[in-house]
This record gives structure tokens, sequence and C-alpha cells, in this order.
């Protein structure tokens, strides 16, 4: 969202540049950054004059635009130029990061409408991943915040060769109905995310088909706890990537061999706030 307060002091002023239809933020919200781009006009300020919340003067000028961008959610000092976080609990789990850019004019008459344009990006915290387990695929997830700011995150499972994820398996993912009963190495990614965020799975299921709500379905984890004796859990929180494995299997009085998918309720757990390690 963005807004912004103006107050004319004064006679008007004749502007330099021509006003643009634009009078909002532009706002993109990335996995690890934010840009925010304020319109040139018609307010007539110079980019030396707008600030980052009201103390970094990094404003860069492209045509008809300064744009203000916050390059890391997770600087040293906690909140870079100003940038607040917040963490919204709930069944809709949520994290909006807010700034503001602002004028200064130290002179002694002000001569341009003060401004104050507020943004701020909204990231969901809850996601469902569903994988074809031994016929692989990825899966993406496209989250929008409303038409102003945007967000991408891509999330993925993959099937791994062994217990150190070190390698991927080629999709698709078959095993032989001789094999069945063999250890599946299961990795579940945000790719992208600052350093902050780790990756908690609550809970994961499979079915015998792509459907997560299919009444005939075997559970394998539930709050965040292995489900049976065949599965165990590496990690889980402590990095943007969690893993765990577990026996392989097929569906009774289905064909000899049959999909298997799995599916997996997972959520972005801010580490600076909350404790994210089950």
């Amino acid at each position: 969202m963005a807004s912004f307060v103006a107050l004319l002091l004064g006679l008007p002023v004749a502007l330099t540049c021509a006003p643009q239809k634009a009078d909002y933020v532009v706002v993109s919200c990335f996995p690890n950054a934010i840009i925010a781009n304020v319109p040139e006009c018609p307010y007539g300020w110079e980019i030396d004059q707008l600030s980052l919340g009201g103390m970094c003067y990094t404003g860069i000028h492209s045509p008809g635009y300064y744009r203000f961008i916050i390059p890391d959610l997770t600087p040293r000092n906690h909140s870079y130029c100003g940038t607040q976080s917040e963490y919204m609990p709930g069944k809709d789990a949520k994290y909006i990061f807010y700034n503001s850019i602002v004028s200064n004019d130290t002179s002694l008459t002000v001569r341009n409408q003060p401004v104050n344009y507020t943004f701020s990006c909204v990231y969901r915290a809850a996601y469902l991943v569903n994988n074809a387990v031994f016929s692989q695929r990825v899966a993406t997830v496209y989250v929008n915040n409303g038409s102003l700011g945007t967000f991408r995150s891509q999330l993925s499972m993959n099937v791994f060769t062994n217990s150190k994820f070190l390698y991927a398996k080629d999709a698709p993912y078959v095993i032989d109905t001789s094999e069945i009963g063999s250890e599946v190495f299961i990795g579940i990614e945000a790719k992208g995310l600052s350093n902050r965020f780790k990756v908690v799975i609550n809970n994961c299921w499979a079915t015998p088909t792509p459907y997560s709500t299919d009444k005939k379905r075997w559970s394998l984890i539930i709050n965040s706890c292995p489900a049976d004796y065949t599965v165990t859990i590496f990690d889980n929180g402590k990095d943007s990537r969690s893993t765990f494995k577990f026996n392989s299997f097929r569906f009774q009085r289905l064909e000899k061999v049959s999909t298997v998918w799995l599916h997996c309720e997972v959520h972005i757990c801010d580490a600076e706030r909350l404790v994210c390690q089950p």
C-alpha cells in the first residue's frame, strides 16, 4: 500500500517538471529485498532531499522516478534505514515489512509540498507444497499482496540420493515394485529467502492422487514429529531447507505400480522473532 501526506505552505510554486499521473509508490517485494519507486513529479523535490526512513539519503534517480532499495531484510543492525517488521500470527500468518520515504528541506522557507510516502510488503508465512514422490515435480508458489507490491517465492520439494542431501534425483523418480520399502530422502527448500527466515515442516502425508484432500491418505509427519517408526526428520527449522526420510510404500488394492503423491504443510519462520526449531 502507498499513501502520502501533502501540506501546501504559502503560495503555489510553479513546478520545474511535468506532473505525472502516478502519485503513489510502486513497490516490488522480493524474498530478500524491497524496491520502492517514487514519482519524480509533481512534488519537485531533489533526490538529495528525500530519505528512506528519514535517515538514509540513498535514492537513485531513474527516468521519471526516484528509486529506494532495501537490499537485505537481514541487516546486521536488524533495521536497514528504519525498516520495521511485524509478525501477524493466525490461520493466515504473515510478515509485514514497512518503511517510509520522507522529504527534508533545511531552508528557512519550504516551497515544495512535504512528502511522506509509506509502503509495506506482506509475505505469507504458510504454504502447501505438493509433489509426486515417485514421479517428481517442483511446486512453485506465487503470492500477490495487492496491486502495488508483489512477492514471489519458490518452494521446491526434491528426492535426494542419500542422507547427505547433496544430489537430487532426476525426475521422474520411479521406484520398482521390488524396491518397495527402500528409503526415500526428501528435502524442502525455499530459494532466495533472506537468511533470517527458516523453513519449518508442520505436516506431511501421502495420497494415491494429486489431491491433498483425498480421504485415502497416509501420514508421515504430524505437528513436526514423525508419524511412524519409518520416518526420520534430519533438519527442521534450522535453515532455508528442511529434510527427512521415510520408507517407500504403495497403497493397497491399486495397480502394482502406482504414483504416490506427497503433500507437506510448511511455514516460513522468522528466527529473529520466534523459536523456529520444533
